[in-house]
């Protein structure tokens, strides 16, 4: 077996372990309907996603997209992705838990003998109260998620630079209340940042559109969104990972 039969295996194997660690099916919730739809540039990325249940019936959810593309990102998603998981159990706000991404971010930058540069991530980490409908979160550098009441689209805006950058980083916790018939769309920059063969972006203005004209429901709405996305980008595969995740409130 050649060296380069033997990579690209290692990178087939890496690709299927890595979409182990990702949910196979949204959660059940009485007070919501979930979905999530992701794609990986080349079998594997940066791109990573969950929903964890918590205290009190509350929900975690959260996205983010590792700096990069390809082998190198797609390790230190695993180990964030862990992380993130363990950090969680213990009951952690938004907050604390995005300081705690931090340090380990920084931390393991300094440790390894494996990379030689820093590492960073966006990440968009929210616990949603069922009850009151109330998500608390920070937004660390992603792209800002969408909420569709009626006819009007909302931006839950960046609250931190990404991170890894900083030893201590600024970091705000914000909240929003939904109400219900609301719809909330989080997703990664490859999405809109995906181009077309005249080299212009999907871009966010068009993924907008989609969402307001869009009547069907949460999982017709991804569909929909990664359909006309392929159409947009034609026979050119994008080099980045995308994932979104669709959120219909109807309340308890």
């Amino acid at each position: 077996m050649s060296r380069n039969t033997a990579s690209s295996t290692e990178v087939d194997l890496a690709g299927k372990v890595q979409q182990l660690l990702f949910p196979k099916s949204s959660p059940v919730c009485s007070w919501c309907c979930m979905g999530v739809k992701n794609e990986m540039a080349d079998g594997l990325g940066g791109d990573y996603f969950d929903f964890i249940k918590m205290p009190d019936d509350c929900q975690a959810i959260f996205v983010g997209d590792v700096t990069g593309h390809g082998l190198h990102a797609s390790i230190i998603m695993s180990l964030l992705y862990g992380f993130i998981h363990h950090t969680s159990a213990r009951g952690c706000a938004p907050l604390e838990l995005a300081s705690q991404v931090n340090a380990f971010l920084r931390s393991f930058a300094k440790r390894s003998k494996v990379f030689d540069h820093f590492f960073s991530t966006s990440l968009f980490y929210s616990i949603i109260d069922p009850d009151s409908l109330v998500m608390h979160y920070v937004n660390a550098g992603h792209v800002a998620p969408m909420v569709q009441r009626g006819d009007r689209v909302s931006y839950l805006l960046t609250t931190a630079h990404p991170l890894g950058f900083f030893d201590e980083p600024e970091l705000d916790m914000r909240s929003f209340r939904f109400e219900r018939g609301d719809r909330f769309l989080l997703y990664t920059d490859g999405l809109t940042e995906t181009f077309n063969p005249q080299g212009q972006a999907f871009g966010r203005d068009r993924l907008e559109k989609i969402l307001l004209e869009h009547s069907g429901d949460h999982m017709e709405l991804l569909e929909t969104i990664f359909n006309e996305l392929d159409a947009f980008r034609g026979a050119d595969r994008s080099d980045d990972d995308c994932t979104a995740i669709v959120i219909d409130f109807h309340g308890s």
